[in-house]
């Protein structure tokens, strides 16, 4: 298996992995849910992948944050609070033995009948559920080669597309294509036009002595390192368009990179194009640890 930017990571069956829903601990495959559950009937919810590192969750409180953002975002009652979540985590560390790893944080609607429909306020009486899940992997920096999506895309207008929800169809199918293509991951391009992100990272350009990002507006997941990034004035937001990112590799500017919190990826290729080389890892260092 590989994490979203491509790194090995454990088997879901590998008895490394440890797992909690429901207040059961067990291996991931050994553990379930209610198969009325709106997460796994609708992709009715969210969740949150961050890196533990040394046994620290790195950017904990900036994921639950977002976290409880896209909640309020979606109508979803809000999601643990660090107070709930963070022994769970040290539970989670101390029965796996996992020093480094990533830990998704999952948060959904609950179960409540069946179909699309929504109680009217003040008459749900269903439950959220929340579950989480460590497995045992280490942040990736390799390069990768990528294309661009010919069939899918980023909604720049959907709410759907400023949180971080378990519905990712597109992306598999873009990914399905990248791989058709002899490629390993695609960029999305935006509804509204140019280029968004990865299919599960976000999208960070050299432009001199600046890295440029596609702007929220575009469609892109408000993204945490990209977010430290345009914090410490590092990056800063600018639509991009393939034809601009031709011209500056040309003259040996545009270095590339896929960012998330498992890891930073430079492109080396994109659509037959060579790229300059970057640092990915020095960057992504820099982001995690402030």
């Amino acid at each position: 298996m590989s994490d979203p930017t491509g790194a090995p990571t454990a088997s879901p069956a590998d008895p490394a992995s440890i797992a909690f829903v429901d207040g059961a601990w067990g291996p991931p495959d050994h553990l379930a849910i209610p198969l009325s559950d709106r997460g796994l009937l609708l992709a009715d919810g969210l969740f949150e992948t961050l890196l533990v590192e040394s046994g620290q969750p790195l950017l904990l409180q900036a994921h639950l944050t977002r976290w409880r953002q896209g909640s309020a975002l979606l109508g979803l009652a809000m999601p643990p609070d660090a107070e709930t979540v963070e022994p769970l985590i040290t539970e989670a560390i101390r029965r796996s033995g996992i020093r480094t790893g990533a830990l998704r944080l999952n948060w959904s609607r609950g179960s409540r009948g069946r179909g699309l429909d929504l109680p009217e306020p003040g008459q749900d009486s269903s439950q959220p559920r929340f579950w989480l899940q460590l497995s045992a992997t280490r942040p990736c920096f390799d390069p990768i080669t990528v294309v661009i999506s010919a069939s899918e895309q980023r909604l720049a207008g959907s709410v759907l597309s400023r949180c971080k929800t378990f519905s990712y169809g597109s992306a598999i199918q873009a990914r399905r294509e990248a791989r058709s293509r002899g490629a390993e991951d695609a960029l999305l391009p935006s509804s509204s036009g140019g280029l968004c992100c990865g299919t599960a990272a976000n999208l960070l350009v050299r432009r001199g002595d600046t890295w440029l990002t596609p702007p929220l507006a575009s469609g892109c997941l408000p993204g945490i390192l990209r977010g430290q990034a345009l914090a410490m004035g590092l990056a800063r937001e600018a639509p991009l368009e393939l034809r601009d990112l031709q011209s500056w590799w040309r003259a040996g500017d545009g270095a590339c990179l896929l960012i998330n919190s498992l890891g930073c990826r430079p492109i080396h290729r994109l659509e037959g194009w060579s790229l300059p080389p970057a640092d990915g890892e020095g960057l992504w260092r820099r982001l995690i640890q402030s």
